[in-house]
């Protein structure tokens, strides 16, 4: 459990919903009900896939004035500090989504849980094609509850441990006395995480906001929840860290706690490990440059698209920081900003000097610019997408010059369905004449500096 400690430990000391997922008989469920026992706890161990919600609220009966009450029952959740959800990817779907404010919020049936502190959960590993007869009735987590927890720790087969340990493991005594000394443990943990949050909160803030921003070309995305999640995790991680080493560092606590906050491990999809070693390498390599280099500056600069224009005229950077500092303004920019910039970069050559993934995104976005759009579509006259059509059509009427890239991007962008109301043509035009206009500028004066 070495590789793992500081991340299981970390989701005590922050009380922070924890997600173990793992094959059969690795020990998921032992270690979570060993650890509810060496805190002394009031525990509940729930079969999610057995699970009604009666089993977790007790029988409503209605009181004197009316309204209902929950009989309580020595299984229900009430007055429990910690809950295990086990085989909770087989949860029926109706209970599943119960099961969001227990995780998130420490409420049911939004009656708040004051005593509940720790939310546990563990599943298998979501499978497909010939594994997933392996466990037969067992899915990939929905996304949005995936979400909801803040570590989401691979437990690794016991295949992969040396055979020392392995030969251990089997000559161990399963009632053997807990540990003693973990709640000390983790209440210094929780005041090192104080004090940690005060001293790097800001500057971490930024290597999360670069290691999201380099992730999304890897269709990796990571949301505004998890981004805050990431934070405490770190800050928890490193405090954990430093509990069983002193000389711990900052950056291998950042890589520990970003891998182990991958949602999509529980959702059954492809988690690239090299591209998210690679952002995490980037993000932090970024965040932590020269103060007296131009990066610092530029990194200053609020504005995306100015600060991607600023990145295009710096002659010293790499490919990877070039690569990600473009990839960081397209997503942050609207639709038809973005579009203008993308038009740029191809139609330039800058976009030769991009990492592949990005000089990819950025050709997927050019594209409806450049090529000419022929659509065909029957829709009901009167329609709200037949008025938006027409109203296309009229503002276009309007210019008295031909713009290709203009026409382009609004038919495309009807198209696909991104210009849905008629407000959006106006919003993306606009958006795309000042990105323009600020794209020749900044072109003509080597960049806007």
């Amino acid at each position: 459990m070495d590789s793992v400690e500081p991340a299981i430990l970390a989701a005590l000391i922050n009380a922070d919903p924890l997600l173990l997922i793992g094959p059969h008989g690795v020990g998921k469920s032992y270690l979570l009900t060993r650890l509810a026992a060496a805190l002394g706890l009031s525990h509940r161990h729930y079969n999610a896939s057995l699970l009604s919600f009666d089993d977790l609220v007790g029988y409503p009966l209605p009181n004197a004035s009316g309204s209902l009450e929950y009989v309580h029952t020595p299984s229900s959740i009430w007055g429990a500090q910690a809950v295990f959800l086990d085989e909770i990817s087989r949860c029926r779907p109706e209970v599943q989504n119960k099961l969001f404010s227990i995780v998130h919020e420490r409420r049911v049936q939004g009656l708040p849980l004051p005593d509940l502190e720790h939310r546990w959960s563990a599943m298998n590993p979501p499978s497909c094609g010939e594994e997933a007869t392996l466990y037969s009735g067992a899915e990939p987590l929905d996304a949005a509850l995936a979400d909801r927890f803040a570590f989401l720790v691979e437990i690794h087969d016991w295949q992969q441990l040396p055979a020392n340990l392995q030969e251990q493991l089997i000559r161990s005594d399963a009632a053997a006395p807990i540990a003693p000394g973990l709640s000390a443990q983790i209440a210094r943990g929780r005041t090192l995480a104080a004090a940690i949050r005060e001293s790097h909160s800001q500057s971490l803030a930024g290597y999360i906001r670069l290691v999201c921003a380099t992730l999304r070309p890897a269709k990796l995305t990571l949301s505004p929840r998890r981004a805050v999640m990431l934070l405490r995790n770190l800050i928890g991680v490193h405090a954990a860290r430093v509990l069983l080493d002193p000389n711990a560092t900052m950056e291998a606590s950042a890589w520990l706690a970003l891998r182990h906050s991958i949602p999509q491990r529980a959702t059954g999809e492809t988690v690239p490990e090299v591209a998210l070693l690679a952002a995490h390498k980037e993000a932090w390599k970024q965040t932590h440059i020269d103060a007296c280099s131009p990066l610092r500056f530029l990194f200053a600069e609020p504005d995306p698209l100015r600060r991607a224009l600023f990145a295009i005229s710096l002659d010293k950077i790499s490919r990877q920081e070039l690569s990600s500092l473009v990839a960081d303004s397209l997503a942050a920019l609207p639709n038809g900003a973005r579009h203008a910039l993308a038009t740029h970069l191809m139609e330039s050559g800058v976009a030769g000097r991009l990492a592949a993934a990005v000089a990819q995104q950025c050709a997927e976005w050019y594209s409806v610019v450049a090529t000419a759009q022929n659509l065909h579509e029957v829709v009901s006259s009167g329609s709200v997408r037949h008025r938006v059509w027409q109203h296309i059509v009229g503002v276009l009427a309007r210019f008295t010059d031909y713009e290709p890239g203009r026409t382009n991007l609004l038919v495309g962008l009807f198209a696909n369905n991104t210009i849905q109301v008629e407000a959006d043509v106006e919003l993306i035009l606009r958006h795309w004449q000042d990105a323009s206009a600020l794209i020749h500028v900044g072109g003509i004066n080597g960049g806007a500096r």
